[in-house]
C-alpha cells in the first residue's frame, strides 16, 4: 500500500501545519478559549478561505473534493495545536451525515454554506442512558402530517451551543436499543421547542445539553429514509473515529516533542536530565507508542468508508483500541517526565493529556471497542 501523499495533499499539509504553527501557540489558544463562544470566529473564516472547511465535500457543492486522507491531514495538524474551533462537529460529524446520506437538495443547501464558513452544525446523538450504544435512543420522532415532531433530550453535544443547525438522531419506531427504527433529522437550532444548556468540557472545548419539546421538522429535513438510518449512523461514527485517531496522533506527537525538549533543557545535578539513560529509554518508548498509534490511525483512515460494514467496524474498533492505549501511555509518560509542572494548568503538556483522555471516551472507549473486537473474532481471524 502506498502511503506517500500526493502533491495536492502535501500542499494541504504544509499550509495547515503553517497555519497552526503561526496562529495556535499555547498562549494564543488560551486567549481563544476566553472568547464568548470558546473559540475564534476570525480563525474560522481563515479556515474557510483556505478551503479547510470544504475538504471532504465534492467540488459541485463548493468542496475541495478530498476524502479521508485529506481529513486526516487537517485533524492531525489540529491535534498538534489543540484547536478549539468546531471543525470536528461541523465538517466531520454533521457535515459527514449530510455528505454521506443527504438528498441532492440537502447537499446543495447545506454543504456550500459549511464550506464558506457561514453555517455551523452539531451532531446530537448521545443521551444520558446510552453511554457508548449508538442505538440506545429514547428521543422520538412522530409523524405530523407531511412532517415530524421530535421530543427528547441529547447530552454532551459538542459545539451544540453555537450550532445554527443540528443533526438529531431520534427513534421513529422499535424498542429503546433497536438498530431498526432510527432516523436522522436536520433541526434548526433556534426552532420553537429547542433549548440548550452550554458548558465547557474537561479539554477546553464546549458542549451542550439539548432539550427538544414538540420540535417540528419538515419532510425535506429527514436525512435518507426515516427509520432506516442505522447504516448511516454507523458510517458517521466510523468517520468520526478515524478523524479522532488522526487528531490524537497530532496531540501525541506534540507531547513527544515537548517532552524531549524538556529533557534536553531541564537541569539536575548539573546536567540535563535527558542524559540519564533511564529517561532516554522512556522517551524512546513514548516514540514507539506514538508510531504504533500513527500506523493504526492511517489504517483507520483507509478503512473509514470501506463498503464492507463488518470489516469496517472491526478496523475502527482496532484503531480505537490502539489509539486509546498509545495516547494513555504517551500522556502518562509526558506528565511523569515533566514532574509537577506537567499537571499545572499553566503548562501546555497537561492540556494535551486532557484532550487525548476526553478523545478516548468519544464514540466508545478502549475497553468498549476491545470487547467489540473480541466478539467479532479479532481484526484477523484465527483461520486466516
Amino acid at each position: 500500500m502506498d502511503f506517500d501523499l500526493s502533491e495536492e495533499q502535501r500542499m494541504l499539509k504544509e499550509s495547515v501545519d503553517r497555519l497552526v504553527a503561526e496562529r495556535y501557540s499555547f498562549e494564543q489558544r488560551k486567549a481563544y478559549g476566553k472568547e464568548a463562544e470558546g473559540w475564534n470566529r476570525g480563525l474560522w473564516k481563515q479556515y474557510a478561505d483556505m478551503g479547510l472547511l470544504s475538504v471532504p465535500f465534492e467540488e459541485k457543492y463548493g468542496g475541495f473534493g478530498g476524502g479521508a486522507v485529506e481529513t486526516m491531514i487537517v485533524m492531525e495538524a489540529f491535534g498538534r495545536g489543540l484547536v478549539l474551533e468546531p471543525y470536528f462537529a461541523t465538517v466531520v460529524l454533521a457535515g459527514g451525515a449530510i455528505r454521506m446520506g443527504g438528498s441532492e437538495e440537502q447537499k446543495k443547501a447545506i454543504l456550500p454554506k459549511i464550506a464558506d464558513g457561514s453555517l455551523l452544525m452539531a451532531y446530537a446523538y448521545a443521551e444520558r442512558q446510552s453511554r457508548y450504544d449508538l442505538a440506545d435512543v429514547l428521543a422520538t420522532a412522530k409523524k405530523d402530517g407531511a412532517g415530524w415532531v421530535i421530543d427528547g433530550e441529547k447530552t454532551v453535544v459538542i459545539h451544540g451551543d453555537c450550532a445554527d443547525k443540528l443533526v438529531v438522531v431520534a427513534r421513529v419506531s422499535g424498542g429503546q436499543r433497536d438498530k431498526d427504527g432510527l432516523g436522522l433529522f436536520i433541526v434548526d437550532a433556534k426552532a420553537a421547542g429547542v433549548s440548550r444548556r452550554s458548558y465547557p468540557t474537561q479539554d477546553g472545548v464546549r458542549g451542550a445539553d439539548i432539550t427538544l419539546k414538540g420540535v417540528k421538522v419538515a419532510a425535506g429535513d429527514v436525512i435518507g429514509e426515516a427509520g432506516k438510518a442505522w447504516p448511516l449512523i454507523e458510517c458517521v461514527s466510523h468517520s468520526a473515529i478515524a478523524a479522532l485517531a488522526s487528531e490524537a496522533v497530532g496531540a501525541m506527537s506534540a507531547m513527544q516533542d515537548i517532552t524531549v525538549e524538556y529533557l534536553k533543557t531541564r537541569q539536575q545535578f548539573g546536567v540535563a536530565i535527558g542524559s540519564f539513560q533511564a529517561l532516554q529509554h522512556r522517551a524512546v518508548d513514548m516514540l514507539v507508542a506514538l508510531e504504533q498509534g500513527r500506523s493504526m490511525a492511517m489504517y483507520g483512515t483507509m478503512m473509514a468508508e470501506d463498503p464492507n460494514a463488518e470489516e469496517r467496524a472491526k478496523a475502527m474498533a482496532a484503531t480505537k483500541v490502539q489509539i486509546g492505549k498509545s495516547a494513555k501511555y504517551v500522556g502518562q509518560q509526558a506528565i511523569q517526565l515533566h514532574g509537577g509542572i506537567g499537571v499545572t494548568m499553566e503548562y501546555k503538556v497537561g492540556h494535551y493529556f486532557m484532550r487525548t483522555t476526553v478523545m478516548e471516551t468519544q464514540f466508545g472507549d478502549t475497553d468498549h471497542h476491545l470487547a467489540a473486537l473480541a466478539r467479532a473474532g479479532g481484526l484477523v481471524s484465527a483461520a486466516g
